[in-house]
């Protein structure tokens, strides 16, 4: 499952009906105490996540959540073109960004590629 986290309904909106129409199971959270809550009931494979998300930012969410399941891959979403956000996003093992507003074919690209790369790591055949 994909768990969109974004404070911002209508971008959760928007990702889930095109996650949805992509055949992805999608969740999603307004906040980083509760995207933890649904990353610790397990069953979330890939973070669709906001870096800046009011109380608890994006980067603060994502050292918590790898704790919680250090086999979650991620992916940064950011309005910014901030390069010491990145820095230090990609110093926490982040790998792939998207910026807002974003290419919604990238956006089915990159998730359906990561989510079978997980699959492939998982049956053992990477």
């Amino acid at each position: 499952m994909v768990l969109v986290v974004d404070d911002q309904p209508g971008v959760l909106r928007l990702l889930v009906e095109f996650l949805r129409g992509e055949a992805v199971e999608v969740e999603t959270a307004a906040s980083g105490p509760e995207a933890l809550e649904k990353i610790k009931k397990g069953g979330v494979r890939l973070l669709l996540l906001d870096a800046k998300l009011p109380g608890m930012d994006g980067l603060t969410v994502w050292r918590e959540a790898r704790e919680l399941d250090p086999a979650l891959r991620v992916v940064l979403m950011t309005a910014y073109g901030e390069t010491a956000l990145e820095e230090e996003a990609r110093a926490l093992g982040i790998g792939h960004f998207l910026h807002k507003p974003f290419d919604l074919r990238e956006v089915g690209f990159l998730v359906k590629s990561l989510l079978g790369q997980e699959e492939v790591a998982r049956r053992g055949l990477a």
